[in-house]
């Protein structure tokens, strides 16, 4: 069996080719869904890129989530199917309420792009598996609304229950509560994260340094995570 993932697409997505080839590299078969067409052409997973859909118009995300791609993927992912929502993705995600907060301006207003190191909170997800708890990993981040934001109750709940997956370590680069960069629905499937992965998946092409041995390809657990659980269910 070769898993299916889907790469959907919006007017004003550019990282939906990355995140294709990612899935490729991971081993699965990525397949091209558009944010008109309400069909998911039996996807196993869907990935939600990073860009600026509907040219951020309203408020990012605020206009993707009447996609009816996103009618289809709301019931979907309420049924189970793994969904990653990354830059964009993840402020589409909470727009459509499958996960909980919102995205805002960075703190300092400016448009942010770095190599960001994280730490994984949760290696129990749909997509985390392939890491380990506590592990740090380093992804390109690139982003002028990634401040996350939640009223303090949401915040408390998410942490008591652990669906906080990832935190920025050693510098909060948009002001993002409790440096929280990416977290999950209580079932795990769904999983929403501001840095790229999908930018760090071939060596070579991603944040590497000889003193930490790092060869660029700390996001590609994210896709491999997916498959390995997907097969495993098969």
């Amino acid at each position: 069996m070769t898993a299916r993932i889907g790469v959907v697409t919006f007017p004003g997505t550019l990282d939906d080719r990355d995140a294709s080839r990612a899935v490729r590299l991971a081993g699965a078969e990525a397949v091209p869904l558009w944010h008109n067409d309400a069909d998911l052409k039996n996807v196993d997973a869907v990935v939600l890129p990073g860009g600026f859909s509907y040219g951020d118009y309203l408020r990012a995300g605020a206009i993707a989530r009447f996609a009816p791609v996103m009618d289809t993927l709301v019931d979907a992912a309420h049924g189970g199917l793994p969904v990653l929502g990354i830059c964009n993705g993840f402020q589409v995600l909470t727009e459509v309420h499958l996960l909980p907060g919102s995205m805002i301006k960075n703190e300092h207003l400016h448009f942010v792009c770095r190599d960001q190191t994280l730490r994984v909170e949760n290696a129990e997800t749909a997509w985390t598996s392939e890491y380990r708890e506590g592990e740090e990993i380093v992804v390109p981040l690139k982003n002028q609304d990634g401040q996350y934001v939640a009223d303090e109750r949401t915040l408390d709940m998410l942490e008591a229950e652990g669906r906080v997956a990832f935190r920025y370590v050693g510098w909060n680069p948009n002001g993002s509560r409790r440096d929280i960069a990416g977290i999950t629905n209580e079932r795990g499937n769904v999983v929403g994260l501001m840095p790229h992965p999908e930018h760090a998946v071939e060596a070579g092409f991603g944040p590497d340094s000889r003193e930490s041995g790092r060869t660029g390809t700390d996001g590609l657990a994210f896709f491999t995570s997916a498959i390995k659980g997907l097969l495993a269910s098969a």
